[in-house]
């Protein structure tokens, strides 16, 4: 059979079907209406330093592996900080950007990068974007967030390895939000429902909204809501009100909003991706200052939200060590690297060799606070 490559600038130009086949229902980032989303809205795009370079193998004209690729400009919307590196290019005089980058853009959840069957065809894959860097004369490869599946064919394709931390909760098949409590330590379960009765006592009340259930004013009240909080970090939002439209318009059961309400009146509202397994907490706003009411409505909710629908785990997004105390335990995540300058990819293993094991042994330290009993 013989094997070749091809190179789409936007996603409508390659057909669905064939796409979704290929990531077999695995996530909503992946799906061909969510990049779809992202590319005609303009979030992703050229414009924003975001230039879709999908990468796509054929075997004897069949679609058999894809990689979601982005000539990126800057590193922003990343999540796997890497502005050190960009500094010491452009210290001595060398180039970084644009670099490739193999992620779905603003998220930081792991999935499938290397959208093929079988080992040898990610290993292929892996190779072919290598090259196009080669070809192209681009400083630089990363694959952000990847699955341990897919860590031996970039392992074989000579990739360096950064390891990072997130925070999931798992549902350990609680029959009610009591029984998640009751698995905590003392100490920790009486300062969380302190904090849960805080907002309670303010007057603050959630309705789980999912799917049709999420109407036109609701996804602009929920727009006001995270364009606040960029705002108030003197940030430009990195996704428009369009892309949620057309998220909704296209997979409206994906989305679960928790919206807060005050006296009758909505002040804060949560947005959630949801699959048949996992919720993923994604994006927050508030238009009023509550105690509390960010870590409930943010984490509190969502968890609570998966044991009444039989969710298995709750992704609470990149960074943050407040996340441990309710629940949500440590998970290593990685990123895959390839630096074209031998010189530079030399010193970036090097500071690997370093970082990796102070990565672990934050992770042993995070275990041993696990806020369980």
């Amino acid at each position: 059979m013989s094997v070749t490559f091809k190179l789409a600038q936007h996603i409508e130009d390659i057909n669905p079907e064939h796409w979704n086949q290929l990531i077999a229902g695995q996530q909503t980032f992946l799906q061909h209406a969510f990049l779809l989303a992202l590319d005609k809205t303009g979030c992703a795009t050229p414009d924003t330093g975001w230039a879709p370079h999908y990468l796509l193998m054929f075997r004897d004209d069949v679609l058999a592996g894809a990689m979601p690729l982005y000539l990126k400009y800057h590193s922003r919307g990343e999540y796997v900080f890497d502005h050190a590196w960009a500094h010491a290019f452009e210290r001595n005089g060398l180039r970084y950007y644009p670099k490739l980058l193999a992620a779905i853009p603003f998220t930081p959840v792991s999935g499938p990068r290397l959208l093929a069957r079988h080992h040898a065809d990610r290993v292929l894959l892996a190779k072919q974007a290598i090259n196009l860097c080669r070809q192209n004369e681009l400083s630089s490869l990363h694959i952000l967030f990847p699955t341990e599946a897919e860590h031996a064919a970039f392992a074989e394709a000579g990739f360096l390895f950064r390891y990072s931390v997130q925070f999931h909760w798992t549902n350990q098949g609680y029959v009610d939000m009591n029984g998640f409590l009751l698995s905590l330590s003392q100490q920790k379960r009486k300062k969380l429902k302190q904090d849960r009765k805080k907002v309670a006592q303010a007057g603050v009340r959630f309705r789980w909204l999912q799917g049709q259930q999420i109407d036109t004013d609701t996804l602009a009240f929920f727009y006001r809501c995270y364009t606040q909080t960029y705002l108030e970090h003197g940030n430009t939002p990195y996704l428009n009100l369009a892309f949620f439209q057309a998220l909704h318009a296209s997979n409206a059961d994906c989305m679960v909003i928790v919206l807060a309400e005050q006296d009758g009146q909505a002040i804060a509202a949560a947005l959630n991706i949801r699959d048949e397994q996992t919720l993923y907490g994604r994006y927050w706003g508030s238009l009023r200052f509550v105690s509390g009411l960010h870590f409930e409505a943010c984490y509190m909710q969502g968890i609570e939200f998966c044991i009444s629908h039989g969710l298995s785990v709750f992704e609470g997004g990149a960074q943050g060590e407040h996340k441990l105390s309710r629940g949500l335990l440590p998970v290593r995540t990685y990123s895959a690297h390839w630096i074209a300058d031998e010189r530079y990819a030399q010193a970036i293993a090097d500071f690997l060799d370093q970082e990796t094991p102070a990565v672990d042994g934050y992770l042993d330290e995070l275990e041993a606070h696990s806020p369980f009993k």
